[in-house]
Parts: structure tokens; sequence; C-alpha cells
């Protein structure tokens, strides 16, 4: 009986909002109680990789209503409002380059501004809060009936993934062991055509000399 509560609520709230316009495709403004709140949770920041302060998160957010899609880019700290939901980056993550298992994760948190019942106001209220992951995402989802958040990437980088060098170089150093340039290999004699001996004059093509 618990279970189908918040199930029930869940489509009150559908139900509600059916009657909504749809949210516009490029972000509005983001409301002041929501954009000064601070996201919940701890961030722990790593002595390896990019500052959390510098990362950048992308998520996609997807309208059931309507099966449409959108990247959100964020910064850590920032929020993004799209019609009426609105999300917020807390930080982002990846995993050590040394570890086995890799995986990209980002704390965030979701707001819709949605009707509690029909003869209640529109009303922001949070529907998600915690980790989302790329590769493992039924962890934790956001249970929306109308919107869906994921994780798709988490710019950041960690000591020793700089450019590699130029395959030129790497082809040289396997060759010699000692890092110099291999000497060009000299064509063999045998390559090398002889000389053609030239003809002798026969004794019948020589002219007769009188006596």
């Amino acid at each position: 009986m618990r279970g189908s509560v918040p199930l029930l609520a869940a489509l009150l709230a559908l139900s509600a909002c059916s009657g909504e316009g749809e949210p516009d495709a490029t972000a509005t403004e983001v409301p002041k109680d929501l954009a000064g709140a601070k996201v919940a949770g701890q961030v722990v920041e790593s002595e390896y990789g990019t500052p959390v302060k510098d990362r950048v998160a992308t998520l996609g957010l997807l309208n059931k209503r309507n099966n449409k899609t959108e990247d959100v880019v964020l910064k850590v700290g920032e929020a993004k409002r799209v019609g009426n939901v609105l999300v917020k980056l807390a930080t982002c993550e990846r995993s050590l380059p040394w570890e086995a298992q890799q995986e990209t994760g980002a704390f965030v948190q979701v707001f819709v501004e949605e009707r509690a019942s029909a003869d209640q106001p529109l009303a922001w209220r949070k529907v998600f809060s915690g980790w989302l992951f790329k590769n493992s995402p039924s962890l934790n989802v956001v249970e929306h009936p109308v919107y869906d958040v994921w994780v798709k990437d988490c710019a950041m980088k960690f000591p020793g993934e700089e450019d590699s060098p130029a395959p030129a170089a790497s082809a040289s150093s396997a060759a010699n062991p000692s890092g110099t340039p291999a000497p060009a290999a000299k064509p063999s004699p045998a390559a090398t055509p002889a000389p053609k001996p030239s003809p002798k004059p026969s004794a019948a093509a020589s002219p007769s000399v009188g006596i």
C-alpha cells in the first residue's frame, strides 16, 4: 500500500500538468530562490585531476511528453532552466585512468515546476538529488513521469593525459632503443647490375688488307 502512494502522487502531478505548455528548447531564467540554494551533499576535492571548480558536465534532458532531448552543459555550481524543469550541478567525476573499472558520474539536483494537485498553484518541487552514473544508470535514476536526466560526460583531465608524441618518434625509438635515429639502409652490392663487356670485332668482319 505504501509503495503505491508515490506512484499515485506522480500520476496526479502528470494529469495536473497535462494542460501546461511544453518547455522551451532554450534555457530560461533560473528562479532566484533556487539559484541561490546550495546543493546538498559534500564535494570532495581529489589530489589528482582537474580541480572541481573547473570541471564541466554534459547532461541529457528528456521530455517524455514530446520525446525531445537536449544537452545541458553546466559548470560546477551552475543551474540551467529549460521551461519548467531546472537542473543544478554540484560536481562531476571520472574514474582514475589506472583503475580497472571506468565510470563517469555527476551529483545533480532536478527541480520541476508543477502542481501538487489540480487545485494547487504551480510551485517548484525537488524531484531528485544525488549521483547519476553514465555506465551504471540503474544505480540511481530520476523518477519523474515527464522528465529524465542522465550523465553524458564530465570534462576533466588527469596527469599523464596530455597529447601523445608523434607516431614517427615512437617508431624510431622502437627500432633503436638508444633513441637515436637508425642509419639509412645501404643497397646491397647484388642489387647493382654488373657492367656488360664490350663486344670484340670478329675476324670475318675485319677488312682485308692487300699485299
